[in-house]
């Protein structure tokens, strides 16, 4: 899958040794426009020839039902028409879903409608799709510094629930507090599977596992755009996410269940295979924005 991670010309020097000082494009400023629409139109192609194009890199793809709390997101953007932006959103309530404020706003582009679309591995065909305008995002989103890239996206109506519709726990309790570092994740979305690569052709929704790094680690990966609030993931084996992931689900498990820790924010642009970290909202920091708003 390719999550999402991406942009704004920024160079940026990292102080360890791990991340070898390179220029980094990784701002969700202009997400729509630059890897969006382009995404969306490669898979759109892809499904319609039975030939891909991009998403999460390296990843393997997801059987029907795998992930039910994985939406896909179409957006439609003011002053485009006739072209559509890719993101992804994970159910947390038959009527809410989860997304990242960049793929409603960007800093240059805005969005005016959606096409929420669960249940389908797919994102052009099958599964259930509605319309939605109702987005809110959070208050003090700030594209040029990817400060709190989160939105609340609200459907008209409940979704029926079924064998691949559901929705996704939220941390609360003693999970609210804590940072999950050193844990497996799973992200998983419909965008670029390697870098230049290809969507493949029999499924188009992936999933990677990754590992949690810790705050400090995160705040030294990406030293002008992650806080606290910020989760990264260490990426092995050329696996993560990658451009048309944004917005989409980082889970952890537990008894057996998913809780959802993080939702894809930003990375490297066209890095999507190097082994550098992902970053993510870090979704713990934001409960109370969430649960005003179910």
């Amino acid at each position: 899958m390719k999550l999402a991670v991406i942009l704004l010309s920024l160079v940026v020097y990292n102080s360890t040794a791990a991340y070898p000082q390179i220029s980094y494009d990784f701002s969700p400023y202009g997400y729509l426009t630059k890897y969006g629409i382009p995404e969306a139109e490669r898979i759109k192609e892809a499904e319609e020839k039975i030939h891909s194009s991009e998403r999460i890199a390296s990843g393997s793809p997801a059987a029907s039902g795998q992930f039910k709390y994985q939406a896909g997101l179409l957006s439609e953007i003011i002053g485009i028409p006739n072209q559509r932006g890719i993101c992804g959103a994970s159910l947390v309530s038959p009527n809410r879903l989860l997304t990242a404020a960049h793929c409603w706003f960007d800093g240059q582009n805005q969005a005016w409608r959606l096409t929420v679309v669960l249940g389908s591995t797919l994102l052009y065909s099958g599964g259930t799709r509605i319309l939605t305008s109702d987005v809110l995002m959070h208050p003090i989103w700030i594209p040029l510094l990817v400060r709190n890239d989160i939105a609340i996206i609200r459907l008209p109506s409940n979704v029926q629930l079924s064998d691949t519709i559901g929705t996704v726990a939220l941390p609360v309790g003693a999970l609210s507090t804590q940072s999950f570092q050193g844990e497996a994740a799973i992200a998983s979305g419909f965008g670029l599977t390697a870098d230049g690569g290809s969507i493949s052709n029999d499924q188009f929704l992936s999933y990677v596992s990754m590992n949690i790094l810790s705050p400090l680690e995160c705040i030294l990966a990406f030293p002008l755009n992650a806080r606290s609030s910020t989760l990264c993931t260490q990426t092995f084996g050329g696996t993560s996410t990658c451009r048309g992931d944004s917005g989409g689900p980082l889970v952890v498990q537990r008894d057996e269940n998913p809780v959802l820790v993080g939702i894809t924010s930003f990375g490297l642009a066209f890095s999507c295979q190097l082994g550098y970290p992902a970053a993510f909202v870090r979704v713990t920091s934001y409960l109370d924005f969430i649960n005003k708003n179910l």
